[in-house]
């Protein structure tokens, strides 16, 4: 086990509290309303209806993804161990890049305001554990 302390373990708590919480919240709205996610999210800007098809099994698949990682960040930021830290960090790097890659690439379907939601928020959900990550294996002086 690293016995090294996870640094900074509020900003730590914070940001993976942030990341948990949307990432549960986006699930359990995904799992409990396949077509209200589809037609709606988020807040009724129909983000994921402006690229089609519907398709209510893969709907409940990405809500259960969510819901696991929301759980996994918020299991490490309950138990700030920083092997825990590290495996979160990095699995949701493996889902957020290539969701925020492809997002990035199909800013098309939507208007500026959307296209400008969209980038901010998705560039977030990997600029937060990209920082954090850095923070977790940098070398203390």
């Amino acid at each position: 086990m690293d016995p090294r302390p996870v640094p900074h373990p509020t900003l730590f708590r914070l940001g993976l509290v942030g990341l948990g919480l949307i990432q549960v919240t986006d699930g359990l709205y995904a799992l409990i309303s396949p077509r209200g996610f589809y037609d709606d999210f988020p807040l009724g800007r129909g983000w994921v209806e402006a690229i089609p098809g519907y398709n209510p099994h893969l709907v409940t698949d990405v809500g259960a993804l969510f819901l696991a990682t929301g759980a996994l960040m918020l299991m490490a930021a309950l138990w700030l161990e920083r092997r825990l830290v590290l495996a979160a960090l990095v699995t949701w790097l493996l889902f957020a890049v290539p969701h925020t890659a492809y997002h990035l690439g199909n800013l098309d379907v939507y208007d500026t305001a959307d296209q400008v939601g969209n980038a901010v928020t998705l560039s977030l959900t990997v600029l937060v554990p990209v920082v954090l990550l850095g923070l977790l294996v940098r070398r203390p002086r």
